[in-house]
Formats: C-alpha cells, structure tokens, sequence
C-alpha cells in the first residue's frame, strides 16, 4: 500500500484536465503509440465534439519514479460541469490527493474555485499545476499569484506545463508520488468499498468501479449494497486500465471494478457503499446522496406512433445514466410523451442529443421548469413540476421556488453589467470579493427557475465569454408565482403553460403571443392568441383571416347581390370557427424556448 497513490485532476471547462491526462498515460506508457488520440479518456462522440467530460473515469498506471521506486498510481477522471457536481464530490472521495489544473491564459474561474472547495472539504491534498505556458497570451505570473492567493501556497510548489507540448508532465508525476500521502485502511478488517461510478455493459450487466477503504473483495464473495438493500455474487473483481484487467482480488486502498451480474444501474448508486453479507460493516462510509433533478422538461416524440420506441429508447439510455428520471405524461396538444428530470440544461441538452443520435428519435420537447412546492388551503403540501398540474388559484395559500448561491468570476470591468444582470433575473446580491485587482468573485442567490433558461448565455455575452458561473442548490422560498395559460380561440395550450413570478408574467404573455401570432398559419377564420391567468387576460393578439373572394365573379346589378355573398361566407366562417381546429407547428414550441426579442 506504501507504493500506490489515488489522485484526481478538477478544473473548470477547458483548461486542459484531458489533455494533462493523455500526457501522463502517454508518459507511464499506459498506452501504447498506435493508442494514442486525444481526449483518450473521454469514450463519447459527444464529449469530444464539445470538448467536455460528461462520464468520469478511471484507469491505472505505472511508474518508475526518479528513485527507482515503482509505484501504482490510480488516476480518477472527473467531468468539468456544475451539473455534475456530485459525481465530482464521489470521485474526490475515492482519492487523496487532486492535481488543481489552471490556464495559464485565462486565470482562475468559479469551477475551479468550487471544486477546490470540494477537494478542501474531502482533505486531499492539492497540487498546483499551471497549465498551457507555452501560449503568447499565457500570464505565468499573474496566474501563479491568483493561485498562491487562492490555496495560501509557495511559488515554489506551483508546477509550469503545458499538456500539448508534453512539458511538465514527469513533474506532475514526480510531485504525486512525493506530496500525495498513501491511502490507509487495514485488508483484514470488514469490507467498506465505494462506488463513485457505474457503467452498463450489453453482456455483463452494471459494473460498479469502486475504491476500497478497509477489507478485501475477491472473487465470488457475496456482497450488499447499503441504499437500497441488494445482495450480489462478485462474479469478477479486477483493475481498470484502457481495458478492465481481471485480478483475483482488490485489497483496500485500491481502485478497480467489480461485475456481479446485475441487470439496473440502478441497483449499484454512485456513491453508495459495498460490504461483505458475511462479517461485513455496520455502518456504510459517509456522504451518499439520492442525485436529486433539478430540471424537469417534457419529451414527445414528433409522430405520436413512435411512443413505444421512445420508451425504449429512454430505457436503454438510463442504463448508461443513473441520474436520468422519466414518468410518462399525456399532453392535449403534444400526445403521449415522458416528462423527464434532468440534472441541469447541459444534461437535458445531452441527453436530447444521444435521443437524436444514438436512438434516431424526433423529439419535441416543452418548456423546461423547476420543482415547485405548492401549499394549500386545506393544509395539503404537493410538489410539481409540471404546470399543467397546478390547481386553481382558489385552492393555493402560497407557492415556493427553489433558489441557489451561485459563484461568479468575472474581470472586474464587467461587474456593473453583470449586477444589472442579477437584478433582472430576482438575484439577491451577497458579496464581492476580489481575487486580484482585475478579477471579482460575486456572490448571488437566484431563484433556479430564472437561471436555467438563458442566464448562462447572457452572462456569456455580457462580459464578452470572460465571466465563469457555478451554483448549488440552497433551500425553498415563499414567491409570487402564477400559472400563465396560453390559449387559441379560448382553449388552454397546455404544453405552452408556465409558471412565472406574477412581475414578469405581463411581458412574457404578450412576448408569447406575438411569436405565435407569426408562427400559426392563418386559417379561413380568425384566430385569438390570448395570455391568462386564471379568467384574467392579460395579453392579445389576433390571427387574421385568409378571405377568399367571393365577389369575383359577381358582375353588375345591385351592390345587395355583393352584401348577400359577403353576408353568406360570415356565416360560413363563424361556423367554421366553432368546429375548426387549430394544428400548432413544432416551431411555435421550440420558438417559446427561445423568447428573444
């Protein structure tokens, strides 16, 4: 155990976490030249199109130090993205020590800062690495200071590379092996394991990765699952390069898998404990969480006899990602569909677009909302996160949103912007503090619901891509919120319905109504496009009618022959319009989705 290290890489979006990775699996020559490609690590078409790490991962190398000391070093792969911050939070807890990547040309950003909080938090100990020197628009000592700043190091300790060029990178390894502490635990005592990931194989079912604390696993030992109770057979146990490399066994302080047959990646929960059903732990390691939704959207497919494949397909998909939840859900003007919670917009977005890739379905998907809870006046508390659900105004007391502490870092010029910002979006302001003259650390409390549309790219925009965003959820509060009721001809929408706080409901409504007045087409009778909330309209507009000449071919004689045609097609239209029905293009839903004017 004295020769092998767990460390982890956290950084925020593209500063070079799986680049640096290439490097070192490239250095221990973990992978062989014909191997090699970049963003080794990252499995998905997906992820390396976009550049980001969706699924963490994990792999093992060896590495003869400048002693000539050989030791085992397991390298734990973490995504980038708030919305993944749980598994962040698990995979830290399988390590002991995290390298703290930082771009050298863009400084320190807000997922750098809250994952190193994060690895504060798990008492890993933190090295420094100043990433991508070699670029002309690097600042080596301006970064390096922000650095020192932040973790209260030396200069000395900061490590300079530059993953590209494969410089720094034995220094990387060199300081792991010297300043990352081994890990403790004792083989002999009761089995206590984490699992801080799973993937589903088509042949062998769920396969659990996991980092041994106290005890040993072997082979076709009986173990349990502490969440929910499930008993399994460790069919086999092994350690995880490129491919997995099957062992007899995994002792503790080490990181590898284990297959036991199981058919749902919902029966091993990232996070959760294994033991032993013989002589096992009383009492499973600290810190496991449900992953809780915190975006909820409802999934149709285009053509509603593509229900069941649909179904199917959502299936299939959650067998790779745990965190995926889907009830199905009737809609007047979508069909049958799903309405499905997601972690945040980046997951809902990825999720849309393996649906698209992986599955070949066409979805539409509705307006993406938050959980609300709704208190009524019979004492009764519900929770929805679906409009369409929420009772008449008459029945509700009082209604609370979600609301998070977000973190945003951004060069100091930009702060007015971004205040102004804030206070469109109901932002309660906390703090400000400086990291160095040019960069700012602001401190908000927002309601979820305002950040998880638009807030991101207007943040984006507004400080010219230099601003970083990170949140987390804080609690539930009191708001003023109403259902907003979308109607054509005095029928309710309801896959068009939202809830708004009642301030901006007014300028939503008519916003609404005049993107659909140029998305429907016009019928032979007019149409109303009306906003309400509850009986009250608030907003109007009209379709016009498309009127056919009926007069054409009416020469001469007296103008009564002219009023008697005109008299008979209004007649013909208020008929028409009591029986028509009005088809809505998927345009109009996905255009409600993106509101600007």
């Amino acid at each position: 155990m004295e020769n092998i290290r767990n460390f982890c890489i956290i950084a925020h979006i593209d500063h070079g976490k799986s680049t640096i990775a290439d490097g070192l699996l490239s250095f221990t020559k973990t992978i062989s030249v014909r191997e090699e490609k970049e963003q080794l690590l990252d499995s998905m078409d997906l992820e390396r199109e976009r550049g980001i790490t969706i699924k963490s991962h994990a792999i093992q190398m060896k590495y003869k130090a400048r002693s000539g000391e050989n030791y085992i070093l397991n390298l734990i792969d973490t995504p980038g993205h708030v919305d993944f911050t749980y598994e962040v939070s698990r995979s830290l807890a399988a390590c002991e020590g995290a390298l703290l990547i930082v771009d050298a040309a863009q400084g320190v950003e807000a997922q750098t800062i809250s994952n190193l909080y994060l690895a504060v938090e798990a008492g890993l100990e933190i090295i420094p690495v100043l990433n991508k020197i070699d670029l002309p628009s690097s600042m080596v000592d301006a970064v390096s200071q922000q650095v020192i700043d932040l973790l209260g190091c030396k200069k000395e300790e900061i490590i300079l590379a530059s993953a590209k060029q494969r410089l720094g990178i034995e220094e990387i390894l060199e300081a792991v092996v010297k300043r990352v502490p081994p890990p403790k635990g004792d083989p002999e005592k009761p089995l206590k394991a984490l699992i801080f990931d799973s993937i589903f194989d088509a042949y062998r079912g769920a396969i659990a990765y996991v980092r041994v604390f106290e005890g040993t696993i072997r082979e076709k030992d009986q173990l349990r699952c502490f969440a929910n109770d499930k008993y399994f057979l460790a069919e086999e146990v092994g350690t995880l390069r490129l491919s997995k490399i099957k062992s007899k066994e995994l002792s503790a302080g080490n990181v590898g898998y284990v297959i036991g047959g199981i058919k749902d990646v919902h029966d091993v929960k990232v996070g959760d404990t294994i033991t032993s059903v013989r002589g096992g732990a009383p009492e499973p390691l600290p810190g496991y969480q449900e992953i809780k939704p915190m975006v909820y959207s409802g999934l149709f497919p285009t053509n509603s006899d593509d229900f069941e494949d649909l179904r199917e397909s959502l299936d299939k998909l959650k067998l790779n990602d745990s965190s995926l939840l889907y009830v199905p859900e009737t809609s007047v003007a979508l069909g049958f569909g799903f309405r499905c919670g997601f972690l945040g917009m980046l997951h809902m977005e990825i999720i849309q677009e393996r649906l698209e890739r992986e599955f070949n379905q066409s979805i539409v998907t509705t307006l993406p909302n938050v959980e609300y809870i709704l208190y009524k006046k019979n004492g009764e508390e519900i929770v929805i996160d679906n409009p369409a659900d929420m009772p008449d105004a008459g029945h509700i007391e009082r209604i609370a949103e979600p609301y998070v502490r977000a973190q945003i870092v951004t060069p100091s010029e930009f702060v007015g912007n971004i205040m102004k910002l804030a206070m469109e979006k109901r932002g309660v302001y906390i703090n400000t503090t400086y990291i160095d003259p040019t960069r700012a650390d602001i401190q908000y409390e927002f309601p979820l619901s305002e950040i998880i549309f638009d807030f991101y790219d207007k943040l984006k925009s507004t400080s010219r891509g230099y601003a970083s965003l990170d949140y987390e959820f804080k609690d539930y509060r009191d708001s003023d919120l109403v259902k907003l009721d979308i109607m054509l001809n005095g029928e309710p929408v309801d896959a068009l319905s939202v809830i708004v706080h009642r301030s901006k409901s007014f300028e939503y409504g008519r916003r609404v109504c005049n993107k659909l007045k140029d998305l429907i087409p016009r019928q032979m009778f007019e149409i109303a496009v009306q906003a309400a909330i509850g009986t009250k309209v608030i907003s109007r507009t009209n379709i016009k009618a498309l009127r056919k000449n009926v007069t054409a071919k009416c020469y001469g004689g007296d103008i009564t022959r002219k009023r008697k045609l005109l008299e008979k097609q209004k007649e013909g239209k208020k008929r028409m319009k009591q029986v028509g029905n009005i088809e809505i293009p998927q345009e109009a839903f996905l255009a409600v989705l993106q509101l600007e004017e």
